[in-house]
């Protein structure tokens, strides 16, 4: 089996597949050349390049590794490649398994645009938008002028939040668009976009479904993942809490419908928005979800060995009588991001500690350990926390108890924000929505730096590996050697602590004092204001690209710009001065 992806998911495969006997291969960028997932396959093949296009986007690359390492199937685990029809048609035509569904049930639910048409043949209605790709901003004006303001523009090959934009008035249409089309090219390698009503108060709730080849369809309850930031979970549950029995029964039945409108087999996920007692379709994710831990959690059921299972040809032993939900489960994606004042900014650097939680219903899928390095250029999920309990208000608190001994140091995560919203009444009521943690967590909480982010002292010495990786033809070998304390470092202990702390993502954008500076090491993706140009607080000057999220660097100070030291395309490091306002 060869895992065409990266991090805890790549994880989450390779330890599926050597619970069943299968041999797996990994496959890296240079970036990730001893990443966690590399040292865990049975074989490592170096793709090249730095940044997801040039690496784990790199169609013929991946395919020449599958030729050269003799591979039977391919798991693309999610984002990347996981819905790429023509990834999976170019993996099957060579006679090579693909763990998912069929190329063309990807080219129908893959494309948004096409599986609201899908769900609509079938009976189940989605949120009101259009079914035409966008080709400028005038559309988004007049969709909005004719449905109400806000509307979401969002990536018609994506999901999970990336590439996608809201709009709240005519003259926000072009840059949003321009932003989501950039987002959407850079994380699935197509920008095609569509519009959707913005909902005001939704909940988002999900439907996990399974699809033999043989005709047999199971949903496995629901999941909500109304918990979100920057149209991205932080936490989901199963099953949807304060959801009738009722409405989750039809909304499993609408799931597993639209699964069997397409001819779907594998694992997949139906989504849709929840608002005063009406659900509407969402979209189909044609892949295994990052929150299907809670689903496991719940049901006993391994859906990755699933996955393979229904990939080799078997029946479903499940039948839908058979499912049962037992007790509750919750997943806390820890994210390098530094979520003080809300703003959730990336903070990639090394790994310097990772003490993780146990202990009876947790359960930690992670794809980092200490001394592993969190990159700019990939998505910044450090690792998920799940926790099982006999009732939702056991799960909870379990899961307040475990975040409690999760330590993650050297990078800003998301766990005071995460510690927030599990303290907070709204989330034990249940009466949150996609919208509550920005507009009322948020604004109404003070979230402090997390203490066990930063380094453990001024004199600490960063641990050095005792290994050797060697690359013959482009094959990744490991020897192991005994060495000096001191080699393999690299630089000096005191350049690794300057750097990390220059490139704390808890800085401003902007000292106040004039000069303008990127809070992230990242890549800019777009120069907004230009020499000569008078801004005031708050104007945006310009927009990085830090771990496929866009995030608007801001000017603290009213007055003229005198300088610009940056252009598109550029990379910057944290602290770093971009341009000065006079």
């Amino acid at each position: 089996m060869l895992i065409a992806n990266r991090g805890e998911i790549a994880v989450r495969v390779i330890r599926a597949c050597r619970e069943m006997g299968v041999a797996t291969v990994a496959v890296y960028s240079d970036l990730d050349r001893d990443s966690m997932h590399v040292r865990m396959a049975d074989e490592a093949f170096a793709l090249g390049g730095q940044t997801a296009a040039e690496s784990y986007l790199n169609t013929d690359a991946i395919l020449d590794v599958i030729e050269r390492s003799g591979a039977d199937a391919v798991h693309p685990g999610y984002g990347f490649f996981s819905e790429n029809a023509d990834f999976a048609r170019a993996i099957t035509e060579r006679g090579v398994t693909f763990v998912g569904p069929p190329p063309e049930a990807i080219e129908v639910m893959g494309d948004k645009v096409s599986a609201r048409a899908a769900a609509d043949k079938v009976g189940v209605n989605g949120v009101p938008g259009n079914t035409d790709f966008l080709q400028g901003p005038d559309a988004v004006v007049e969709f909005g002028e004719e449905h109400g303001w806000p509307v979401a523009i969002k990536a018609a090959y994506g999901g999970g939040g990336r590439g996608m934009k809201v709009v709240h008035g005519a003259d926000e249409a072009a840059d949003a668009l321009e932003a989501a089309q950039r987002e959407s090219l850079a994380y699935f390698g197509r920008d095609e976009c569509y519009l959707e009503r913005y909902l005001t108060n939704p909940r988002h709730i999900e439907v996990q479904v399974l699809c033999d080849n043989h005709g047999n369809a199971v949903y496995l309850g629901t999941r909500d993942c109304s918990a979100q930031r920057r149209h991205q979970k932080l936490i989901e549950e199963a099953p949807a809490p304060e959801l009738s029995e009722a409405i989750s029964t039809a909304m499993g039945e609408a799931a597993v419908a639209v699964a069997k409108g397409c001819d779907y087999t594998n694992a997949g996920t139906v989504e849709f928005l929840y608002e005063d007692g009406d659900f509407f379709y969402l979209e189909m994710n044609t892949r295994l979800q990052v929150e299907h831990p809670v689903t496991e959690m719940v049901t006993g059921v391994d859906l990755v060995e699933q996955q393979l299972l229904v990939a080799a040809g078997e029946k479903l032993t499940i039948t839908q009588d058979t499912v049962a939900i037992n007790g509750h489960a919750i997943e806390v994606r820890i994210n390098a991001e530094d979520p003080a004042n809300g703003a959730f900014l990336p903070s990639p650097g090394p790994v310097t500690g990772l003490n993780v939680p146990s202990g009876f219903g947790v359960r930690w899928d992670g794809g980092y350990q200490a001394g592993d390095e969190v990159s700019q250029y990939y998505d910044n999920l450090v690792g998920k926390l799940v926790c099982w309990g006999r009732d939702r208000p056991t799960a909870i608190q379990r899961t307040l108890r475990a975040l409690a001994e999760l330590t993650v140091s050297g990078v800003k995560t998301t766990i005071p924000a995460d510690v927030a919203i599990l303290s907070h009444q709204d989330f034990m009521d249940a009466t949150h929505s996609t919208k509550w943690v920005e507009e009322t967590l948020m604004p109404g909480v003070q979230i402090e730096p997390d203490p066990a982010a930063e380094d453990s002292g001024d004199d600490a010495e960063p641990k050095i590996k005792r290994s050797v990786d060697v690359e013959v033809n482009g094959k990744k070998f490991k020897v192991d050697m005994w060495l000096p304390e001191s080699a393999g470092a690299g630089q000096p202990a005191s350049a690794t602590r300057a750097r990390k702390r220059s490139s704390g993502a808890g800085a401003s954008a902007g000292t106040g004092s004039g000069d303008v500076t990127v809070p992230m090491q990242g890549t800019v993706v777009k120069v907004v204001a230009e020499v000569g140009q008078e801004v005031a607080v708050g104007d945006t000057v310009l927009v990085l690209e830090a771990m496929k999220m866009e995030n608007n660097v801001t000017a603290e100070k009213a007055g003229t710009v005198s300088e610009i030291r940056v252009e598109a395309g550029q990379s910057v490091s944290g602290g770093d001065v971009v341009a000065v306002i006079e």
